[in-house]
Order: C-alpha cells, then sequence, then structure tokens
C-alpha cells in the first residue's frame, strides 16, 4: 500500500541542518511567517504523476546507486509519520496521523538542482524506511512520539561511527498542534518558488483516490563534513528508541552487533533460497 501513498519532506525543521547539508543559500530568499519556522516541503515520490517523482524509492534492506563516480551521498536520519487526510472544498482541511517509523531521507548533493527533489529520487531503493510502524493517534502533547528519540551509527572500515545527533524528537522546532497547522497550511498555500514547488493541484486529483501521506522532518548529523557522505559497501544503522530506556554506547554498539549478524543471517538465508528456486525451474 505505500506505493499508492505520496512522500514529502519538511525542510528546516531542524537547528543547523539545512546550513550543514549546504543547502541553506538555496532559501536565503524564502521568506517564512517565523524566524524558526520550516522553510517548505519538498516531494520525494508522488504515485502517477508524469516524472521522475512517479518512481518508487523506498527500501528497508538496501540502498542503490552508481558508486563508479563521487556522488556526495548523504544520510538523513528522519522520523516519518503517516495521515489521513480530510478534504474539504478542494483543500486540505485535517491531518490525522496513524503510524511513525524511523526514515532515512538520503539525498545526492547535486550544487545546480533547482528543486529539492531533484537531490531525493535517484530510482529505486534511493530512500530507506523501517519494516514495522508504531501507531499513533494524535501529535498533541504527551502523544506516543513524543517518548521516542533517534539516533543513527554508520559501519564504515569495520567501525560504527555517529552519525545521527542522539535527539529526541520533541526536539523539531515545529512539533505537535504548531507542526500540524503548518503542514495544512504550507500544502495548501506553498507556491512555486526557489527549491520548494506548488503542487496542491496534485493534492486536489488524489483526494479522490487514496488519502494518506507520508511527512517527515530533518535531523542534525554529527559526522565531519569531509566524512558525512555514504560510500559503497557501508551500512546505515538507523533506530528509533523509548526515551525513557536510557540506551548507553556500549549497548548501542551492542544492538549493532546483534544486528549486522541477523543481516548476515538473512542475507545468506536469502541467497540459498533464490539458487534454490533457480534450480527448481
Amino acid at each position: 500500500t505505500l506505493k499508492k501513498i505520496p512522500i514529502f519532506g519538511i525542510a528546516g525543521n531542524f537547528a543547523e541542518h539545512l546550513s550543514q547539508a549546504g543547502e541553506d543559500a538555496d532559501f536565503v530568499n524564502v521568506v517564512t511567517k517565523e524566524k524558526n519556522a520550516p522553510k517548505g516541503f519538498f516531494s520525494i515520490y508522488l504515485p502517477n504523476f508524469n516524472s521522475f517523482l512517479a518512481t518508487f524509492p523506498l527500501s528497508s534492506s538496501m540502498l542503490e546507486a552508481d558508486f563508479s563516480s563521487p556522488i556526495n551521498c548523504h544520510l538523513e536520519p528522519e522520523v516519518c509519520v503517516m495521515f489521513n487526510i480530510t478534504y474539504q472544498k478542494n483543500k486540505i482541511a485535517n491531518l490525522q496521523p496513524i503510524a511513525f517509523t524511523a526514515f532515512n531521507d538520503c539525498s545526492i548533493r547535486r550544487p545546480n538542482a533547482n528543486k529539492i527533489s531533484h537531490k531525493k529520487n535517484w530510482g529505486e531503493n534511493c530512500s530507506g524506511i523501517a519494516q514495522f510502524w508504531q501507531p499513533i493517534n494524535s501529535l498533541q502533547q504527551n502523544n506516543e512520539l513524543d517518548n521516542y528519540s533517534i539516533v543513527s551509527y554508520l559501519k564504515r572500515n569495520n567501525e560504527y561511527i555517529p552519525y545521527g545527533m542522539n535527539s529526541p524528537v520533541t526536539g523539531y522546532q515545529y512539533f505537535h498542534q504548531k507542526l500540524l497547522n503548518w503542514l495544512i497550511d504550507t500544502f495548501n498555500n506553498q507556491k512555486d518558488e526557489g527549491p520548494l514547488e506548488d503542487i496542491c493541484d496534485y493534492l486536489t486529483t488524489l483526494q479522490n483516490s487514496l488519502a494518506k501521506q507520508l511527512f517527515h522532518s530533518e535531523q542534525r548529523v554529527t559526522l565531519a563534513l569531509e566524512r558525512r557522505f555514504f560510500y559503497k559497501q557501508e551500512m546505515n544503522f538507523l533506530f528509533m528508541y523509548m526515551t525513557s530506556k536510557k540506551l548507553t554506547n556500549k549497548r548501542y554498539l551492542n544492538i549493532l552487533n546483534l544486528a549486522v549478524k541477523i543481516l548476515l543471517l538473512l542475507a545468506f538465508y536469502n541467497k540459498l533460497l533464490t539458487k534454490q528456486r533457480a534450480q527448481n525451474k
């Protein structure tokens, strides 16, 4: 069913993320109502849209890209929320959250890209999403998501490197009802300006099909700038956990080691299964 749901991201909802990603110059002419307001939303996947954005980009197991030359592939650990949408007179009237999960909004840093979406969807398996979702029925204060934090590690040369800041979900600049109000207003009124796009007409058409959407906000990364990019055969691990559990770095690494072993076993089993099916044919 995810293939029927459009996916959007929020730009500038975490302090310093745009400057770290080298994208702050793209938004120099974008005016917001408040100084710390998000800059706007961008498209990652639009089902049945007449462009590259119609390619389904999500994967829970791999990231595919052409690493034959440097492409500045940048991992972005995120929180992703699924919403049911209510329309009124061809406008979004209400957003009802129904589930959340971890998301890797991977980007290729293309200096000459006119729109953010041009950096996001370059083909199949270019964005990461967790396999399992957690239910949620509200984004009001003290909701289920408030109890979670998100952290990311990169496996490089057999070393686990902290990639994303260990951040509580409530650390986003706009959250709870303020974020919901901003989303509704922005989706109904955002114009084609600078790196942003106007897709209100697309959303109006969509209301006659499956009225669900995915949104995410970005997180600040911790790697030094010269090491922040992702290369061939490296592995990224993204965790969301209950903040009350207070996981230490040692426990993170123990979990990572266990996760790697499980992934390798699954990959080995899948390889054997594929080989057996080929022989049976």
